[in-house]
């Protein structure tokens, strides 16, 4: 089962950037849907931003136009770059890779251990 390490997270005023990474133990990686999802206080955890083996990617339509997935699969990271953030953005952003098969054997998908996004000013 690979294994995922999230970094990136903080404090960071409305309007302002931030740029999260998730980083994979094995170069499994590249045959993993990517994805990036965020759990509020109280709230279910959804899905922000996905991207696929062959790099299309998916937006939430609260993120639409201001967050942008990416993968380096050189680099066994994906990373999840996010502008204009809001209030509403903070959450608990967890990195996950979704169970794939590939070439006949079936990969395993696995979660992050989730890094904290706190917009306030």
């Amino acid at each position: 089962q690979v294994q995922l390490v999230e970094s990136g997270g903080a404090l960071v005023q409305p309007g302002g950037s931030l740029r999260l990474s998730c980083a994979a133990s094995d170069r499994a990686f590249r045959v993993y849907t990517m994805g990036y999802y965020r759990q509020a206080p109280g709230k279910q955890r959804e899905l922000v931003a996905a991207v696929t083996s062959d790099g299309s990617t998916n937006y939430a339509d609260s993120v639409k136009g201001r967050f942008s997935i990416s993968r380096d699969n050189a680099k066994n990271t994906v990373y999840l770059q996010m502008d204009s953030l809001k209030p509403e953005d903070t959450a608990v952003y967890y990195c996950n890779a979704k169970g794939s098969y590939y070439s006949g054997r079936y990969y395993p998908g696995s979660w992050g251990q989730g890094t904290q996004v706190t917009v306030s000013s």
